[in-house]
């Protein structure tokens, strides 16, 4: 693999590294870094498998709390299959073991495309994941904290005289698509402030469109929490307007830069 001496002498419009591969090199350095994720997937898999009691007793706290308040019979976790328990341990660990092993397939993923990026492409890919990641990480938290309410606050609509039981895999897959849910939509500035950068779209266009972002971030914000938990629905709504502000602010910042570096690009029109 032949590089460039220093990378400060990479104009920021040339691929990051001279890197000339043939397609079957590709192929095989693709096959071997698919090959250390998976393996690291594997054992991600392996460790998160020993330790799902207590991820089962977190995420399965509302049922107790349910069954706490309105007896053992009206609320259970139901195992409809000789080996549900088994299939359930190992969705738990396959999604335990995917965030474990993300550092190393991601370093694979990033490893494999960034040679054929530009310098500037290299730098707003590390600031586009420095900021994503953890928004990604917040989202999946604060649906945690939402989830107990839903599922607490669904359950009070069963009748005395009925009983709920929650089918293991519904249960799981509702919990998990709500942490991802929350997890996409908490990145979804990320996503703005990357259009900005691409010159897509303007900071000013963003801030301008501040009426529609209330308005689907409350629409968000009710559909994924109960109808009747108002506060769970005001704090999603006001952390999800707050990122979208933010996302605005940090567009308007770029577009005063790129203003200063190419005025002509944003000159008014003669008339």
């Amino acid at each position: 693999m032949a590089s460039t001496d220093t990378d400060a002498t990479v104009p920021d419009d040339l691929p990051y590294r001279d890197r000339r591969m043939t397609l079957a090199a590709h192929l095989v350095e693709l096959r071997k870094r698919l090959m250390i994720a998976a393996a690291a997937l594997v054992v991600g898999m392996v460790v998160a498998f020993l330790i799902t009691d207590p991820v089962i007793e977190l995420l399965t706290r509302p049922i107790q709390v349910i069954a706490g308040e309105r007896g053992d019979d009206f609320a259970q976790l139901n195992f409809d299959s000789v080996t549900a328990g088994f299939d359930m341990r190992m969705r738990i660990a396959f999604a335990i073991g995917l965030l474990l092993s993300a550092p190393v397939w991601m370093w694979q993923i990033w490893a494999f495309v960034m040679p054929g990026l530009t310098r500037k492409e290299v730098k707003y890919s590390v600031g586009f994941m420095a900021a994503a990641v953890p928004l990604f990480f917040a989202g999946c938290y604060v649906g945690l904290l939402i989830m107990p309410h839903i599922i607490e606050l669904m359950a009070s609509f069963v009748p005395d005289s009925g009983a709920q039981f929650y089918k293991y895999d519904y249960y799981y897959d509702f919990v998990f698509k709500l942490l991802l849910v929350l997890g996409v939509a908490f990145v979804s500035p990320v996503f703005l402030v990357a259009l900005n950068l691409a010159g897509i779209i303007t900071g000013k266009a963003i801030l301008k469109g501040w009426r529609v972002a209330v308005v689907v971030a409350t629409a968000f914000a009710a559909i994924s929490t109960p109808a009747a938990d108002v506060t769970s629905m005001l704090l999603l709504a006001g952390i999800l307007i707050l990122l979208y502000m933010l996302a605005g602010l940090l567009s308007m910042l770029f577009d005063r830069r790129k203003r200063k570096r190419n005025p002509e690009l944003f000159a008014e029109p003669a008339e």
